[in-house]
């Protein structure tokens, strides 16, 4: 096994890192969780992903986005993420999709046969029918719910859905599943955190957005840190929490 392994397969063991690198991962969404979570999968040793979004990087994006520099502005997230990736780790194998993915096309895109799949999009409709179609099709998935607003890394939980409180992100998630027969049987990364309303503000003229909700930088990166160590441990065989 190569070298750069060695600190990995020190931690969880050689099956471990073996079961990684022959896993299968999509994410959906390369923007401040997204590409995080891209990035500890990549570091983990997951072998294959495909990885999709279809925005470029903005001015705004620079203060909690791994991928926004201000050499990278105006450049698509999924080509930058792909080549990062490759220089992480030469010989992960990546499909980049630089595409809004919606209807058929995200249907098409699920039928690979994933192991996970990390739903870090964040626009309602797209992330509601990623969620149902890749559940209907028995995939393992993730979803991030809201990390704008907070400031509190300590109160980020990964539990189903069932369990998610105090998130109006979430709580629009579950009502919409629910008209589409689904109230379980996933896991969300989210927090019960309190939102200061003036953290929010109302916007037009934005394609898929009505507001614009602060961010902190480190929040949008403890969802997607939380949401690969989700995949990872499940793809490793390791306990899903630690003990009480």
């Amino acid at each position: 096994m190569e070298e750069w392994y060695s600190r990995t397969e020190l931690c969880i063991g050689p099956d471990s890192v073996e079961r990684l690198i022959k896993a299968n991962v999509l994410v959906a969404g390369l923007g401040g969780v997204g590409a995080f979570a891209a990035e500890m999968l990549c570091r983990s040793g997951v072998g294959k992903m495909t990885i999709v979004d279809g925005d470029t990087i903005h001015p705004s994006n620079r203060n909690r986005q791994l991928l926004a520099l201000k050499s990278t502005e105006g450049k698509p997230k999924a080509l930058l993420m792909e080549e990062r990736l490759k220089d992480i780790n030469p010989a992960v194998k990546v499909t980049a999709i630089n595409e809004y993915i919606r209807d058929e096309r995200m249907i098409e895109i699920l039928q690979e046969p994933f192991d996970y799949v990390v739903d870090a999009i964040d626009t309602l409709a797209p992330k509601v029918w990623l969620i149902y179609h890749s559940l209907k099709m028995n995939l393992k998935i993730v979803s991030s719910m809201g990390a704008g607003g907070r400031t509190d890394p300590l109160s980020v939980r990964a539990d189903d859905i069932s369990l998610s409180y105090g998130c109006s992100f979430a709580r629009i998630i579950r009502k919409k599943l629910h008209r589409l027969g689904i109230s379980e049987g996933f896991m969300v990364v989210w927090s019960p955190e309190e939102v200061d309303k003036t953290r929010v503000k109302e916007i037009s003229g934005e394609r898929n957005k009505a507001s614009v909700v602060g961010t902190i930088s480190y929040m949008p990166a403890v969802f997607g840190i939380i949401c690969a160590s989700v995949v990872i441990r499940d793809l490793a065989g390791l306990p899903p929490k630690s003990p009480e």
